[in-house]
């Protein structure tokens, strides 16, 4: 196995930080690595915003499911699908004469742009978890940014057709930190040849076989296997519901045609 590889597989989501800071060329490779991830056409259609400000980090703890670890990161970076610079090019290079000699409908951005600048994205930001990760930093996933998306368009600045889509917590692993990657899925489950392959209710069972055993009884979501848990603590809670609110919002968003790029 070489280094990568071994890299990727002992990776854990990192929710305590060093008080060891970032230096700015550090970042920078995190940065460029981001950069240097698979893109759409290559039309790199996410923007990266680095947040250090502790106010702001602050603020983001809050509204990200008031989680507190979010403000004691060192560094905080914002990953946001993007057609907003894309089409402002397309105006300053004039594609609506363009578009007009060639009888072509001038469109704006279309839920199709959306997925595929959300896509850019979020390979960036993997990018940037495995460059940190060789680095000897550590980073956590927030789905959370999607939740209260007016709050975080104006606390971000963002304009139209660009929306948050992940966030990421970065910093040092505090020393002799215990890694203790969490078990996924046997690649039975996952992995198909050629097509979907459906799952029987006993294999579905036996898939979820360890998260079950593991389960406490009792506990606070009143649950007794962990699908009741799972729902109960993540897919049936109010942030899940705040988080599809706030992507409906985005898209609706994203889809107004009041402007013309």
């Amino acid at each position: 196995m070489n280094s990568t590889i071994d890299l990727i597989n002992k990776r854990v989501s990192l929710r305590k930080y060093s008080e060891r800071e970032v230096a700015p060329e550090v970042l920078d490779v995190i940065l460029n690595s981001a950069m240097r991830a698979p893109t759409a056409g290559n039309t790199m259609m996410y923007s990266m915003i680095v947040i250090r400000d502790e106010e702001k980090k602050k603020r983001l703890s809050q509204t990200c499911d008031n989680q507190p670890f979010i403000a004691k990161a060192p560094v905080v970076i914002v990953f946001v699908a993007d057609s907003h610079k894309m089409n402002k090019y397309f105006k300053v290079s004039g594609v609506g004469e363009y578009c007009e000699k060639n009888n072509k409908n001038l469109n704006t951005p279309d839920l199709a742009q959306l997925f595929l600048a959300a896509g850019d994205a979020f390979i960036a930001a993997q990018n940037a978890v495995v460059a940190a990760e060789s680095l000897g930093l550590g980073t956590c996933y927030i789905g959370d940014i999607v939740e209260n998306y007016d709050t975080h368009r104006k606390l971000l600045n963002l304009p139209n057709w660009a929306t948050p889509v992940a966030m990421l917590c970065l910093g040092y692993y505090p020393e002799d930190y215990p890694r203790t990657p969490k078990t996924r899925f046997d690649k039975k489950y996952v992995v198909f040849e050629e097509e979907y392959k459906e799952l029987t209710e006993e294999e579905i069972f036996e898939m979820y076989n360890e998260n079950d055993r593991n389960v406490p009884i009792p506990n606070v979501y009143n649950a007794e296997n962990f699908g009741q848990l799972l729902y109960g603590r993540k897919f049936g809670s109010d942030f899940m519901k705040e988080m599809n609110n706030g992507l409906i919002k985005a898209v609706e968003s994203w889809m107004k045609k009041q402007d013309k790029f």
